[in-house]
């Protein structure tokens, strides 16, 4: 696993943008497989339920699109590091559907700035105060793998 990406270990092969676009459908047909009756059930205690992780990506999505765009627009810029625990706090009683709503709205538009900066901008550097410098390209690969990191967590809360 690199350090530059702690999720790389998901990325399964397929092209970063096909990825990056089915996201929001894929978790749409899990949310339906969840149903709204167990979307707020927690798996485990300390662990997070459906609407929580949902929320979660939408959170990360801002996130992303501010350090593709900050990536873009500054040279070598040091990006912000969050606690996704203390952000997650804010999660109680935010509805799927609505989490899901923003996380696809911010997906479409990150998607189409990534589509139109590579392959030209993809080895702009950034540094992550706590991964070190990467690349505008290492973003877009980190997206995919955070992606499909919590598509897997969806999954089995839809089993």
């Amino acid at each position: 696993m690199s350090e530059l990406n702690p999720y790389d270990k998901f990325l399964d092969g397929r092209a970063l943008d096909t990825i990056l676009a089915a996201t929001p459908s894929e978790i749409g047909k899990l949310l339906v497989a969840i149903g709204p009756e167990r979307e707020n059930t927690a798996p485990a205690e300390g662990k997070w339920t459906a609407s929580q992780i949902v929320a979660h990506l939408a959170d990360t999505e801002l996130v992303f699109a501010f350090r593709l765009r900050q990536t873009l627009a500054e040279d070598a810029p040091v990006i912000q590091p969050f606690d996704q625990d203390k952000w997650a706090k804010t999660y109680l009683g935010v509805q799927a559907k609505q989490a899901l709503d923003v996380f696809t709205a911010l997906r479409g538009w990150n998607l189409r700035l990534i589509q139109l900066a590579l392959p030209d901008a993809g080895d702009r550097p950034v540094t992550h105060p706590e991964r070190g410098t990467m690349t505008f390209l290492t973003l877009v690969e980190t997206m995919a793998g955070h992606d499909l990191n919590h598509l897997e967590q969806l999954k089995k809360l839809a089993s």
